[in-house]
């Protein structure tokens, strides 16, 4: 059965048809009924909480801003929506912000309660260490990630999914100076503990005689997307829509994911055709969590993890293109 969860919302209005009001607006508030679905209402804690997901995307860029629209950006939203509401998710869509309105949201967003996991993904332009706002400025990925080193969210697991280029396509990148690689060790650092951060693809690491022949992060590899939505993000909901994973330990399901894209994606084309993608995990994690099992399952599931086998031996071959060219 469906629950319900009342509010408030405050309506404005203009009575056109009466000249005397026509630069007069009325407030007026309306008590509101939102059905909660059996899956949020399962895992909401006695507080009311539950875990919450926040999807920041950019599908177009405001005007004179010279970075290309991003078709896929509706199809992503939806199959997230749809995958995490299911498992109890409250999910909530930003479209379309600018590079100071995603630092505000995410500032506000790590002061709200949460049962056990928060889950951000942030769809745009990218390029290593930053995401482009709509207004074409770059949000740096480490102060949206200090956000959430707080009181509020300590005891909580953050999961951040960036489905992002980290630097030109198909570039081989170039060595970057002192002050780049200290920028690169700062949002490594800036990562709270128990926090997991999923990337589309990787950075390129050089190796230099400026440095002694110790590696450097420079300007990393593209991430491919498509109107029918990106490859990172859709394999993720399709990992989650299969019974067999949503119940794995967080590392074990991201490490599957990887293996799924990397194995079952090939881009086609005169250019881009043979080109593969390959998603980087980050994870100061210090615990195993499960934060898609179903509601009972999660304790059943750590008992199996620790005598399970590898996260992709159970990926068969039945289920595995290999090497099998897809759409870009």
């Amino acid at each position: 059965m469906m629950g319900k969860r009342q509010s408030y919302v405050t309506l404005c209005y203009i009575n056109a048809h009466d000249p005397s009001c026509l630069n007069l607006k009325r407030k007026v508030q309306v008590r509101q009924t939102e059905l909660i679905c059996p899956a949020e209402k399962s895992l909401m804690d006695h507080r009311g909480e539950c875990n919450r997901a926040v999807l920041v995307s950019v599908a177009e860029f405001n005007h004179g801003v010279k970075l290309g629209k991003r078709p896929g950006v509706k199809r992503d939203n939806k199959s997230l929506h749809s995958t995490l509401s299911k498992l109890g998710f409250k999910v909530d869509v930003h479209t379309n912000l600018s590079s100071d309105q995603i630092y505000q949201l995410f500032l506000r967003e790590s002061q709200q309660p949460v049962k056990d996991c928060f889950l951000a993904v942030l769809s745009s332009h990218g390029e290593e260490g930053g995401v482009f706002g709509a207004d074409g400025k770059l949000a740096r990925l480490s102060q949206i990630f200090r956000c959430f080193d707080n009181k509020q969210m300590e005891t909580k697991t953050k999961v951040f999914l960036i489905q992002a280029c980290r630097g030109d396509t198909l570039d081989d990148g170039v060595e970057v100076d002192s002050a780049d690689e200290a920028a690169e060790f700062s949002l490594h650092l800036s990562v709270p503990v128990d926090t997991a951060v999923m990337f589309a693809t990787t950075p390129v690491l050089m190796f230099g005689g400026l440095t002694g022949g110790l590696p450097v992060l420079s300007s990393g590899y593209g991430a491919f997307t498509h109107p029918l939505g990106s490859v990172f993000l859709q394999t993720f909901c399709t990992l989650l829509n299969e019974d067999r994973n949503r119940n794995l330990e967080l590392t074990r399901l991201m490490t599957r994911l990887s293996h799924r894209v990397a194995y079952t994606f090939q881009a086609k084309g005169r250019v881009l055709g043979g080109k593969k993608e390959m998603p980087c995990l980050l994870t100061r994690m210090t615990r195993e969590v499960f934060p898609f099992a179903e509601p009972g399952k999660d304790s059943a599931a750590a008992a199996a993890a620790a005598t399970s086998l590898s996260a992709t031996s159970l990926v068969g071959s039945d289920g595995v293109r290999t090497r099998t060219p897809s759409i870009s």
